[in-house]
């Protein structure tokens, strides 16, 4: 749907003030979001629909112990399986077709819900911090894109990164940053958070020395043992206040 204004409206109007403030006011710090058991809850369809759209594309072999790779991304792992199951390279010109199939699975599997609170401190952030957002995933673009949209979560798909044509995290995030540089016309963000329910989240940050957020339970051991600053069980207990000191960054939230 394509609106055509021919007067400015009143920035009073809810659904203008949010876009209005996100533009005007400027973001110094940005905070990067992984996206599945992040912000979604959706790693059971993201995993049925990767392998059944791998076996679909002849791939019958596939190792499906995640925590092998040396790469948790889809292109990586589509990359190995692939090499494991036929005789010639993999390339990223096999992933649009692969990420077409793989999304029409994930749009028959029932919808992915919100992360409790997501949407709610997405939009905080957004509108009342001088945070700046993007999202860096292991996925594919495509199935990624629709996770977001099942759950309502508002996003400019150039501020979202995924794994169509770079094999490590560390790329992705690093990309992530970069775009959101851009988007914001910014020399630098002055502090830099990414936030990640797995064990390769929390790596990534520490390998390119940004600030890191766990989130769920699942490997909250593995965080704990690791003596991470800040970790939440979901975002209805997310404090950015109390998460900036507990990471030793000064109060940015904007006073408004």
């Amino acid at each position: 749907m394509v609106y055509r204004l021919t007067t400015l409206p009143s920035p009073n109007l809810p659904y203008i003030r949010p876009l209005l403030q996100n533009r005007l006011q400027l973001k110094m710090n940005l905070i990067v979001f992984d996206i599945d058991d992040t912000l979604t809850n959706s790693e059971y369809q993201h995993q049925w629909a990767f392998v059944k759209a791998m076996k679909e594309f002849g791939i019958s072999e596939i190792n499906q112990n995640w925590i092998e790779y040396k790469h948790h991304t889809d292109s990586y792992i589509l990359k190995e399986n692939y090499e494991n199951n036929h005789a010639d390279k993999f390339d990223f010109s096999f992933i649009q077709d692969f990420e077409k199939r793989m999304t029409q699975l994930i749009l028959g599997l029932k919808t992915a819900s919100e992360i409790k609170g997501a949407k709610q401190i997405l939009n905080f952030i957004t509108n009342e911090s001088d945070y700046a957002i993007s999202f860096a995933t292991g996925s594919l673009l495509e199935p990624a894109f629709i996770k977001l949209d099942q759950v309502g979560i508002e996003y400019h798909k150039e501020l979202v990164v995924g794994s169509n044509e770079i094999y490590e995290r560390e790329g992705i995030v690093k990309m992530a940053i970069e775009k959101s540089r851009e988007f914001h016309n910014v020399k630098s963000f002055e502090n830099i958070i990414s936030v990640g329910d797995g064990i390769w989240d929390m790596t990534t940050a520490r390998n390119i020395g940004v600030n890191f957020i766990g989130i769920g339970m699942e490997n909250y051991q593995d965080f704990k043992n690791a003596q991470i600053k800040v970790h939440i069980k979901d975002w209805h207990e997310f404090d950015l206040k109390q998460a900036e000191q507990k990471l030793g960054i000064s109060n940015a939230i904007a006073d408004n």
